[in-house]
């Protein structure tokens, strides 16, 4: 990535208290984050993170809320969707376990961990992050459906490990009607 984050919130671990962090990009952040991420929008977007340190160790524990636009997968016609997400983080200087030359095994507690120098992290970049993972690519709006007849894209001729499924969607709709 190159110039400035989109969302940049430095955090300087001598300056961490048991004070939870709040962060809530403006209107162009959140114009911004909305280009980088491929939707319409970031209408509203909090994050409320509790830090603690633990040696060079700093572990961000809060959740994740947004109200963003994205356009529909399948009709490509914009719908709002709520995110709420929780947010655990792990802040580790390279090589901070002794293992840098070693093969290790990565276990899910492993893979939320974020590398950082000196005594500052952008706590803002992985808040970013986290809301760019907790986008559904290939959500569905409420006009996913209509699209689809309208352009054939299910029906008799739908067939493979889903057919079945939209058989049932389809015949659980007609029973309910």
């Amino acid at each position: 990535m190159t110039g400035t984050p989109e969302l940049h919130r430095m955090i300087d671990i001598r300056q961490i208290t048991g004070a939870p962090v709040v962060i809530e990009p403006d209107a162009d952040e959140r114009r911004r984050l909305a280009g980088r991420f491929g939707i319409s929008a970031v209408d509203a977007m909090r994050a409320e993170i509790r830090l603690s340190v633990e040696g060079e160790t700093v572990l961000a524990r809060g959740r994740l809320t947004a109200s963003i636009i994205q356009p529909c997968a399948i009709s490509g016609e914009d719908f709002p969707v709520a995110i709420d997400e929780p947010i655990l983080l792990r802040f580790v200087h390279p090589g901070a376990d002794g293992s840098a030359d070693d093969e290790i095994e990565i276990t899910a507690d492993d893979c939320d961990e974020i590398e950082y120098e000196g005594m500052t992290f952008d706590l803002g970049e992985a808040v970013a992050q986290s809301l760019g993972l907790a986008i559904d690519p290939f959500a569905e709006g409420p006009e996913a459906d209509a699209a689809r007849q309208k352009h054939g894209l299910a029906g008799e001729e739908a067939s493979g490990p889903f057919a079945a499924l939209a058989a049932l969607k389809a015949g659980k709709s007609d029973s309910t009607d």
